[in-house]
C-alpha cells in the first residue's frame, strides 16, 4: 500500500533566534533529502483541532501557548523553547500530521508513514513546554489511535538521544500504550531512569552511556526492546524518530551511524509486519547536525518505503 510522507510549509514559519539548534534549516534539509525519493504518497499535514490537543494537555495550557505567540519577532518561553508568528500553526500541523498518519494507516490507505514536521514534541509535558516542544505530538497521536480507532495496544519507540520525558508524562497512566525510550544518560533533561516505569509498568527507559556506539545500542534493543514488543503484540507501532544520537550531532555524545538507523528501522518494521499488518507511524523529533539529520532521515524513510511496498 505504500508510505505516506506528511509535511506542510507552515512548519517553516516557526522561527527561532539565530544560532538556535532547532531551526528552519532542519526541515529544509530533510525535505531536500526526500525531494528526489520516488514512491512516496506526499500529503499535507492538517491542523490539529483543540479536541486532539486536549486529550493530553489541559485547556489552560493550550490557552497559554496560543496567547504566547508574538505578533512579530520571537519570544522565549523557557531556556530552550521559543515562539514566533506562525509557531501555533506549525505546532498544530506537526500534531495534525501525526494524527492524520495514524488515520491513514488504520484505514489501510498506506502501510506506514513518516511525519516530517516541526516543532518536535516528545519533551512537551502535560502542562509544560520545554526542549523546543509545544505539544506532545506522538503521545497525542497515540491517544487518538486509542480513543478514535479503539486500539488497546500501541507501542511507541523513541530513539532520540534525549529522554522522551513529555511522552512519558502524557502516557504515564495510560495502560493501552507501551513506551520505550533509549537515550544518553547523563544528559538533559535528566529524566529517564530505569526505575521510571509508569503506572502500569508500561514505560521502559534505556539509558545509554556517553560514547555508546551502534553495536552496544543494537545489543540493548535485541535484549530489552524487541522481545517485549514481540510479547506485547502491538496493534500499531509508533516511532519518535530523533536523529541526534548520530556521532556528528553537536548536542550529545553518542556514536551512532546512519547504518544503525537503517538497522533499527528494519527491525521495528519487521516486528510491525509480524504483529499489526506492518502499520508504523514515525514522526520527526531531534537531530541538529544538518547533514547527518538529512542523511539519517532519508535512510529511515527509505526503509519505511521498502517495507511498506
Amino acid at each position: 500500500m505504500g508510505t505516506a510522507l506528511y509535511w506542510h510549509d507552515d512548519c517553516l514559519g516557526h522561527v527561532t533566534p539565530p544560532g538556535h539548534p532547532e531551526q528552519v534549516a532542519r526541515l529544509e534539509h530533510v525535505r531536500a533529502a526526500l525531494a528526489g525519493m520516488g514512491g512516496l504518497d506526499r500529503r499535507e499535514a492538517p491542523l490539529a483541532q483543540d479536541a486532539t490537543i486536549l486529550r493530553g494537555h489541559p485547556q489552560s495550557y493550550l490557552d497559554k501557548i496560543v496567547a504566547s505567540e508574538p505578533a512579530a519577532g520571537t519570544v522565549q518561553l523557557d531556556d530552550d523553547t521559543h515562539m514566533s508568528p506562525g509557531s501555533v500553526a506549525a505546532a498544530r500541523r506537526a500534531l495534525g500530521g501525526a494524527v492524520a498518519a495514524v488515520d491513514a494507516v488504520m484505514a489501510g490507505e498506506v502501510t506506514n508513514a513518516f511525519v516530517a514536521t516541526r516543532p518536535p514534541g516528545h519533551h512537551a509535558e502535560r502542562e509544560t513546554h520545554m526542549g523546543f516542544c509545544l505539544f506532545g505530538n506522538v503521545a497525542l497521536a497515540a491517544k487518538h489511535a486509542m480513543e478514535v480507532h479503539g486500539l488497546t495496544r500501541v507501542a511507541i519507540v523513541d530513539f532520540d538521544v534525549h529522554h522522551g520525558n513529555g511522552t512519558q508524562d502524557l502516557l504515564w497512566d495510560e495502560g493501552r500504550a507501551l513506551f520505550f525510550s533509549s537515550h544518553q544518560s547523563p544528559l538533559w533533561p535528566g529524566t529517564g531512569a530505569p526505575d521510571e516505569k509508569g503506572a502500569h509498568d508500561q514505560v521502559v527507559n534505556l539509558p545509554l552511556a556517553p560514547m555508546t556506539g551502534g553495536a552496544e545500542m543494537r545489543a540493548v534493543y535485541e535484549e530489552q526492546v524487541f522481545p517485549r514488543i514481540d510479547t506485547y503484540r502491538p496493534e500499531l507501532l509508533m516511532i519518535s524518530a530523533g536523529f541526534d544520537a548520530h556521532r556528528a550531532d553537536p548536542l550529545a555524545n553518542l556514536n551512532w551511524e546512519v547504518a544503525d538507523y537503517v538497522w533499527l528501522t528494519e527491525k521495528l518494521c519487521d516486528l510491525a509486519a509480524k504483529h499489526c499488518g506492518a502499520r508504523v507511524v514515525s514522526a520527526l523529533e531531534g537531530g541538529y547536525d544538518l547533514e547527518a539529520l538529512a542523511e539519517s532521515a532519508a535512510a529511515h524513510v527509505k526503509v519505511l518505503k521498502e517495507k511498506g511496498a
